[in-house]
């Protein structure tokens, strides 16, 4: 008896998985390459194969989760179709005449995601987290109004009960705090642990969260943005979560090695933004866009930036396309931070062209794995770029994690956007793009002085791996488009 069940459960998984196949060619019109990794996948493990694209390879409705009400969107695009006809007409004056050049990928990004470009802004750079922990809990200490933070991580530990020790005592005083997590990457928090928080009359809500209580199988559609406003006026954004390793307290990884902006100007306005839609879909909080939460900016600073969303919401990959004009509109260099490498082919073929151009394309990886399939995946497409004259290396100080890329030392990108399909498509993420000679350069330069903690990368090293690590690269590789 025992025999014939399991056998008849067998063929309906049999059974369930053509059915899965045949959903994928025609119904769900994923990208050629996603379909044949996923194909492959449910042919060679066919059972098995079943309960992974369950868990991974679902996809989400095109249509959009964000929206914002008619009138917030009357608004926005009143801003936006307004500066897509002054640049048309050349009539924005640029704090950097050097910007002019860009004058196309501002409006492209204004185009395909509503992101306003704002030039009164001052940026601050850190690239140690426990420098960017102390500025964020100073800024947090000096809010009088409001606290709103996002991040896709918050780790059960000491820095974590710190920050959270901190945002309960300015509710406490009055302060309207709102903290979102992600529900997969906070999956080891319970309630208790907000618990005098929310009595303080702080407000925390965790993003896509799983029916099932301590399992979440969601692994795709992540809330992988990092993001705190302080009263509207000041902004952080870029790639540390909150948790002891991102201070260099993990045996595993050691000293951690990221980048994260603080910006004070007008662009913090669209952080807030993004901020609320993402706040709005997950608690269904109204009222929400208020002109409370968006004071009159007067700032000094004089930094372009348009702040950029994409997510598996929307079809145009909005950060992707960014990375690419960014890349195309190269001259001279391009530097790139990335602690996952597996682009897709457009990416791809854009540095390769790049190089053969004569410019200087280098990328900096981690010396080690975070996960590791994707690490095995990323030396696979370095292996590959370096016989197009593209320069890599390794950092060997920790573990790199920053997002950004610098072009010509005059445009940048920092924020939360691997160079992967898993950032490009199928978890939600935020930068900022920058159009400022001054804070490119800066961030040129930190990439030169990573290079004194990593190797180099060489064909001769590389052609020089073991038969192992090359079965790893072509299986990883395979499974590129699925990771």
């Amino acid at each position: 008896m025992t025999v014939n069940w399991f056998v008849t459960a067998l063929s309906v998984l049999f059974i369930l998985n053509i059915f899965l196949a045949f959903a994928l060619i025609f119904l769900e019109r994923k990208d050629p390459a996603s379909t044949w990794a996923w194909l492959m996948v449910l042919v060679l493990v066919p059972y098995l194969g079943f309960i992974l694209y369950l868990t991974l390879g679902r996809n989400l409705s095109r249509e959009k989760m964000f929206n914002t009400k008619t009138e917030e969107d009357v608004i926005i695009r009143k801003i936006m179709m307004e500066q897509v006809s002054y640049l048309q007409s050349n009539e924005i004056d640029f704090n950097d005449e050097e910007m002019i050049n860009y004058q196309d990928m501002i409006r492209m990004q204004l185009i395909s995601d509503d992101s306003i470009f704002t030039q009164d802004n001052e940026v601050e750079i850190f690239t140690d987290g426990k420098e960017k922990f102390e500025a964020l809990l100073d800024s947090i200490e000096n809010a009088k109004h409001h606290i709103h933070m996002l991040y896709y991580i918050i780790k059960n530990d000491s820095l974590s009960r710190k920050v959270i020790a901190a945002l309960t005592k300015k509710a406490k005083e009055g302060v309207e705090v709102r903290l979102l997590y992600d529900a997969l990457g906070g999956r080891t928090l319970r309630k208790s642990f907000f618990k005098e928080l929310t009595k303080a009359g702080g407000k925390v809500a965790s993003f896509f969260p799983s029916k099932i209580p301590l399992i979440n199988l969601r692994i795709n559609y992540r809330n992988h943005r990092k993001l705190a406003i302080i009263d509207g006026k000041c902004g952080f954004i870029g790639g540390f979560n909150i948790g002891n390793e991102y201070i260099g307290l993990s045996k595993k990884f050691g000293y951690w090695r990221d980048t994260h902006l603080r910006i004070k100007g007008s662009a913090v306005l669209m952080m807030q933004t993004r901020f609320f839609l993402d706040w709005r879909h997950t608690t269904k909080e109204k009222n929400t866009f208020n002109e409370k939460y968006y004071p009159v900016i007067n700032s000094n600073g004089k930094t372009g930036i348009q702040i950029v969303s994409s997510g598996p919401d929307s079809e145009q990959e909005q950060i992707k396309i960014g990375y690419l004009k960014m890349i195309n509109s190269a001259r001279e260099s391009i530097y790139i931070q990335t602690p996952y490498f597996v682009p897709d082919q457009s990416i791809l073929e854009a540095l390769k062209i790049a190089s053969l151009s004569g410019v200087d394309v280098r990328i900096m990886i981690p010396n080690k794995p975070d996960h590791m399939f994707v690490y095995w995946a990323t030396y696979s497409y370095i292996g590959e770029l370096l016989d197009f004259g593209v320069k890599a290396y390794t950092y060997e100080n920790g573990f790199i994690h920053a997002k950004t890329i610098v072009v010509d030392g005059k445009i940048s990108s920092v924020g939360t956007a691997n160079i992967d399909v898993r950032s490009f498509r199928l978890n939600f993420e935020v930068n900022a793009f920058i159009y400022d000679t001054k804070t490119s350069t800066r961030l040129k330069e930190i990439f030169e002085n990573d290079l004194k903690d990593c190797n180099e990368i060489t064909i001769e090293k590389y052609k020089k791996r073991s038969i192992i690590i090359i079965i790893k690269e072509s299986i990883s590789r395979l499974l590129s488009p699925v990771l």
